[in-house]
């Protein structure tokens, strides 16, 4: 009896086909479902870093606004009427063509960098897309 044991034991050493099918269909149904999340993730961390970028800029023109009385005057003198209020270089924006030009205007025109209206002090990424009033 122990002999027939023994044999029993030394012939289940490995797994049957079925079952790793099974295993195999298991992590595919999962890496399905978790692949889009997983990839998804580098267009939301260039969203936030923009909305960000979009918050330190807005909150550097009003605290301009605050001690001048006054919005700056264009998208050419922005960087350097703020940078008293930012720490480091003016931002880039890290959607569109990622680049920290700014112009002027009360819309969205094409994709680089930022958007600028003097009169109302409105600040918002460059693009036609999805996000142009952010």
């Amino acid at each position: 009896m122990s002999e027939m044991k023994l044999n029993a034991s030394k012939m289940r050493r490995a797994f049957s086909l079925v079952e790793l099918v099974v295993v195999v269909l298991i992590v595919g149904i999962l890496a399905a479902v978790a692949a889009p999340k997983m990839f998804d993730t580098s267009t939301k961390a260039r969203e936030s870093a923009t909305k960000a970028s979009l918050g330190v800029v807005r909150n550097a023109i009003e605290l301009y606004y605050s001690e001048n009385g006054t919005y700056p005057e264009s998208a050419d003198t922005l960087s350097t009427d703020l940078q008293k209020y930012i720490k480091g270089p003016f931002p880039a924006s890290a959607c569109g063509t990622k680049q920290a030009t700014v112009r002027d205007g009360d819309a969205a025109d094409d994709t680089t960098g930022w958007v600028y209206d003097s009169t109302t002090g409105n600040f918002w990424v460059n693009d036609k897309t999805n996000f142009s009033k952010w």
